[in-house]
């Protein structure tokens, strides 16, 4: 049986659409699932296991720091790789600046359950919040903190929940944006997830934005761009010379500086 031209074409697009949609999305996320990371760096962190539930019955972990004496207690979201151990580091540095941390792995993260999924990601950020809530954690003294893809994550969680404040690595407006400098036409097409811009103006907090100006994955004016959609208190910390994964290395002594700054600016 042959198909009418007027109805295979359109066919045609609509499958090729699909599949570009399609693995444009899932190439958003490189998980790696436990065992693969750096888990024997647990006993170095003093890092105690925490299990959460998100909404849909997802069982996520998470990696408790906790700080003797700490004010505010911070929810660390991560980017699009690896695991919560590959930010190791940054949970020291939280730590020494004066905040007990509470470092999430999303669905399909680590030893946590499921796939990623835009939805999905934003239930976990809203589970472990609920979890430093009901340990007690006021709102306003909860940082979210987030880190290139989980950036867009903690501006959704901020735009919904009150918090005391709001860090932001390597930020960018929206993936369609990030998309559309990878491949352009094609790109904007097939990604239209994580709309930070849309969300930021929601958020009743203090926002620092951090961003090397050599990213060679989040360009630094789309961070630029985000953080003049934000709202008022805001600072930008421009970092001369700092690529996508070197940022915390280049910031050296200032990247704890900064934080504990900005920890004891919160009310």
């Amino acid at each position: 049986m042959r198909i009418p031209r007027s109805v295979g074409w359109p066919l045609l697009a609509a499958w090729a659409y699909g599949v570009l949609y399609y693995l444009g999305n899932r190439a958003i996320y490189y998980p790696e699932r436990y065992p693969k990371g750096l888990w024997e760096i647990q006993e170095k962190l003093a890092a105690k296991d925490v299990w959460l539930a998100a909404r849909d019955g997802a069982k996520l972990h998470a990696w408790w720091i906790e700080r003797p004496g700490a004010r505010v207690a911070t929810l660390f979201l991560h980017g699009n790789a690896g695991n919560l151990t590959h930010r190791a580091a940054r949970g020291l540095e939280i730590a020494a600046a004066g905040s007990s941390v509470l470092l999430l792995d999303y669905r399909g993260y680590g030893r946590s359950e499921g796939r990623p999924t835009e939805k999905g990601l934003y239930a976990d950020a809203e589970a472990a919040y609920e979890h430093l809530i009901q340990a007690g954690h006021r709102p306003e003294r909860i940082v979210v903190h987030g880190e290139s893809l989980g950036t867009a994550v903690a501006v959704d969680l901020a735009s919904l929940r009150p918090c005391g404040g709001l860090i932001l690595e390597a930020p960018f407006t929206s993936a369609r944006d990030v998309a559309g400098r990878v491949l352009p036409v094609l790109g904007p097409l097939a990604v239209w997830s994580y709309n930070s811009k849309r969300k930021i103006g929601q958020v009743r907090a203090p926002i620092l934005i951090l961003h090397g100006d050599r990213d060679e994955v989040i360009p630094f004016d789309l961070g630029r761009a985000l953080f003049d959609a934000a709202p008022e208190p805001k600072s930008f910390w421009a970092l001369s010379g700092a690529g996508h994964n070197n940022l915390l290395e280049v910031a050296g002594a200032q990247y704890r500086e900064r934080l504990r700054d900005f920890y004891s600016g919160l009310h």
